[in-house]
């Protein structure tokens, strides 16, 4: 049992809801990134989404890409990302951390070098959002050999061969993205996603989050009434991108957005039709 499975045994204990954050590692510089962490963790953060950053993200919105395209210009590549989660470890080794991004970087390291060195920095997880299940089969054994969760995604259309094929690959948690298309895109339904996350549930026996669409405290709670973690990613990088001239104004931005996603998941929550 990893500290991702720890964590999510005690928020079910609790009756509580992961609030999972995501940024780009490295932006808007790459100084701010582990003090952004640690920042996060203060403001009610469960889980720490770490975004790798890639020259080519097809599966992110405007804002990530260029917060991606930042921090690439600025030196990150994954031996840099793995040394800021080490660095992190250093003050914090009880939160769970997942390294998302793409395939690429990985492939560059090589699989088991990349577990390696992922377990020793101290990651839990990873999630590469162009690896489908049918192309992970080197992968996910060699992550699961140095006690790495395989973290995939779902999405609207995933019919129920597919939902019943995750799971059994699946670990830690798997990734509903609640609309079609990029990263910050269109608008949430929460009585869809309701129903669609009943559906995963059925089939998944490990928690189910959900990302993509939620900005605030309102779309926090609403998809918290249904799913086992709330994802948040463009609304905080946004965050970042408009405060980035000022460090601690940024860093008090983000945990004012987080705080607020934290109480609303912490209320007893209702579920709002849109």
């Amino acid at each position: 049992m990893n500290r991702m499975d720890r964590r999510f045994k005690t928020l079910k204990e609790q009756h509580r809801k992961a609030l999972i954050p995501f940024v780009t590692a490295g932006f808007p510089h790459p100084e701010i990134t582990v003090p952004l962490m640690h920042q996060m963790v203060a403001a009610g953060a469960d889980v720490i989404e770490l975004g790798v950053p890639f020259s080519d993200p097809i599966a992110d919105g405007p804002a990530i890409q260029k917060a991606g395209e930042q921090a690439l210009a600025q030196g990150m590549d994954l031996g840099r990302v793995l040394a800021q989660v080490a660095e992190f470890r250093r003050d914090d080794a009880s939160t769970p951390l997942v390294l998302m991004g793409y395939m690429n970087p990985l492939e560059a390291m090589g699989h088991g070098r990349f577990a390696q060195r992922a377990q020793q920095a101290g990651v839990d997880g990873v999630l590469t959002v162009d690896v489908p299940l049918e192309e992970a089969r080197e992968l996910v054994p060699t992550l699961r050999h140095h006690g790495l969760h395989s973290i995939f995604l779902l999405a609207p259309t995933s019919n129920s061969e597919r939902i019943r094929r995750t799971a059994e690959v699946a670990s830690g948690y798997v990734y509903y993205v609640s609309l079609k298309g990029v990263t910050g895109s269109a608008a949430l339904n929460a009585q869809e996603v309701a129903e669609r996350v009943a559906l995963i549930k059925r089939q998944i026996s490990i928690p189910v989050g959900v990302g993509f669409g939620i900005r605030d405290a309102r779309s926090a709670a609403a998809i918290g009434a249904c799913a086992d973690a709330v994802i948040v990613g463009s609304a905080l990088i946004e965050c970042l991108a408009a405060h980035q001239a000022d460090p601690m104004q940024m860093l008090n931005h983000v945990a004012e957005l987080l705080g607020s996603m934290r109480q609303a998941l912490d209320k007893q929550p209702v579920m709002i039709k849109e």
